[in-house]
């Protein structure tokens, strides 16, 4: 699924990666694509994050990584950032 996506890499940070997750809890998942064009772009995001959400049952906040800027925010998902997939 991930390859047919064109993801390069998948990461999840945040609560599920800690004691902290519950039954209310969303999942972060940041992701970085490979080369896509963009006219499909938003295509290939919003399928991915649909299959998430449906697998996952539950609210899924699929994250860009080119999308990442704040600094603070970086810092913050490193803490708990894991590799859930180096295609």
């Amino acid at each position: 699924m991930l390859p047919e996506h064109d993801v390069e890499k998948l990461y999840a940070f945040g609560s599920v990666m800690t004691d902290e997750f519950s039954d209310n809890s969303d999942i972060d998942l940041p992701v970085k694509f490979g080369e896509i064009p963009f006219e499909k772009y938003a295509g290939n995001y919003s399928e991915l994050h649909e299959i998430f959400e449906s697998f996952f049952n539950r609210k899924v906040d699929l994250i860009t990584e080119n999308s990442l800027s704040d600094p603070y925010f970086i810092k913050k998902i490193s803490q708990t950032k894991t590799v859930l997939y180096d295609g």
